[in-house]
Order: structure tokens, then sequence, then C-alpha cells
């Protein structure tokens, strides 16, 4: 069991690396953001599906919420990017461990300890830290639209741990689909150039198809929180990828919140005897 948590502990890092490069990407592509989300979708589908062999009809109330909840948060996350600054989008959006929480004790059963409540506090204001020079007074709707997409992310983590006994690449699958079939009608005429072609394709197979496969064999090793609390530390990566690529440093600040959100993370993600047995008796 240790080494198997060890392994989703890692799954979750990469996920998290590939998580990042959505910033940078996204960047390239002259699309709309309901565009990218949907035709990012569509190519993560064909993905998931090469790598699962065929898709499961099989639904059931857990799997569903997943497909749902999955769906919402990619789609919420875009909207509010667009209605809001980025840094309030991603903020309000991991606040998505306080929901895991409060649900996986209802549903999963797995226990909260002081610990937990501790690193949630700690993690949390390193990230206000970290974006204290980028947050402002942003579009009302759209901080509403990222707190939703944080409620999404935090329920979505709850139904993948469920349904971790029951291929939970499944939930990813149907979920890009139900994305694309939203998305589809307000898509409007595409210009293919080849930045964007380059950069939709390197969104749609890395940073959401392969990542949501690493995701998925992770959730069956680790707890509904971990599964969220560990991969926050994705928004901190999206600075350094601009520093290489656009040679932009970072302030004092955002340094400060990037070290106490690692050491929260950290804190989070070590072993203790008695997180490892609670995860053992929720499966």
């Amino acid at each position: 069991m240790n080494h198997n948590r060890q392994k989703g502990i890692l799954l979750l890092i990469g996920t998290a690396i590939l998580w990042s490069l959505g910033g940078v990407l996204i960047k390239g592509v002259q699309w709309s953001g309901v565009t990218v989300a949907g035709m990012r979708s569509i190519i993560a589908a064909i993905v998931i599906l090469i790598f699962m062999g065929k898709p499961s009809f099989k639904f059931t109330w857990a799997r569903l919420g997943a497909v749902i909840s999955y769906a919402a948060t990619v789609l919420l996350f875009v909207m509010a990017t667009k209605m809001t600054t980025a840094a309030n989008a991603i903020l309000l959006q991991y606040t998505a461990p306080i929901y895991t929480a409060l649900l996986g004790i209802g549903l999963l059963k797995e226990r909260v300890y002081k610990k937990d409540v501790v690193c949630i506090g700690i993690i949390f204001a390193g990230m206000i830290l970290f974006f204290i020079d980028s947050l402002k007074v942003g579009n009302i709707l759209g901080d509403v639209l990222a707190l939703l997409s944080g409620v999404s992310f935090g329920v979505m983590s709850v139904f993948m741990r469920m349904e971790r006994d029951n291929d939970p690449v499944q939930s990813i699958f149907w979920g890009n689909i139900v994305t694309c079939i939203v998305t589809l009608p307000f898509m409007g005429q595409l210009t293919f150039t080849t930045e964007s072609v380059i950069g939709i394709l390197l969104l749609g197979v890395f940073q959401l198809g392969l990542s949501y496969i690493l995701y998925s064999k992770a959730i069956k090793h680790v707890s509904a929180l971990e599964a969220v609390l560990i991969p926050i530390i994705e928004p901190l990566l999206n600075p350094i990828w601009v520093m290489l690529l656009q040679k932009e440093v970072p302030s004092l600040y955002a340094v400060i919140g990037g070290v106490i959100v690692i050491g929260g993370v950290t804190a989070r993600a070590l072993n203790p005897k008695k997180l490892t047995i609670a995860v053992e008796e929720s499966m």
C-alpha cells in the first residue's frame, strides 16, 4: 500500500506538470476560450480512447457525477479566465480542497485530520502570497464562475475516487465527449495556422489527454483530498515556464508564496501511519 501511494503521488506530480503547460500553450492558439476548450477535449477524447481500447456504456451514479463535474470544471474555468483575471481564476479554482474534504467525509468516509486542515490553510495562504501582485478586482460574474469551477473540481475528485475500482479513465473520456457536445454550437469558424494547430495538438494530447490518464491512475492509490492538494503545484509552475520562455522573473512575494505552497503540499504528501490507514480503510 505504501508503494502504491507513493506511485499515486508521483503520478499526480506528473499530472500537475502537464496541466501547468496550459497557460503557455493556450496563448499560442488564436481561438476563443470556448473553442480551445472544445477542440482540446475532442483531441483528448481520441487519445484516451486509444489508451483504454473501448468505451464503457455502463454508468453508475458515481461515474455520471464524475462526467458532469469534469465537464463543468473544464468549461467554467475557461469562461472564468475570459471574464476575470487569470490570477483570480486559478486562486478561486484551487479552493477545491475545502469542498473535497467536506464531501470526502460523507461520501468516501475518508477522515480529515487536524493536519489536513492546517495544510489547507497554509497552502491557501501561500497561494494568496504567490498571486498577490496579480490579484485585482475582477469581473464579479467571472469570479463566481471561477469559484464554481473550484466546487466542480472538488466534487470531481470525490466521484473519481468513488470510481477507483471501476476504470476511472472512462469518466474522463465521457467528460470530454460532453464538453465537445456542449461547446460545438459556440465554436464558429476556425482559422487554422501552424501555431494554432501545433498548440491545440499539444494541449489535447499532453496537457489534457495524457495528464488525465495519469490522474485516473493516481486516484486509485491516493485519497480524494490528496488528489486536489498535490496538483496545487500546477499554478506555481506556470510562471516558471514564462520565466524560461519569456525571461519574466517572479516577484519576491511569488517566490515566498511558492515555497509556502510547496511546503504545505509536501507536508500533506508525507506518509504518517494514520493517514495511510485512513486511505486503506476507505478501499
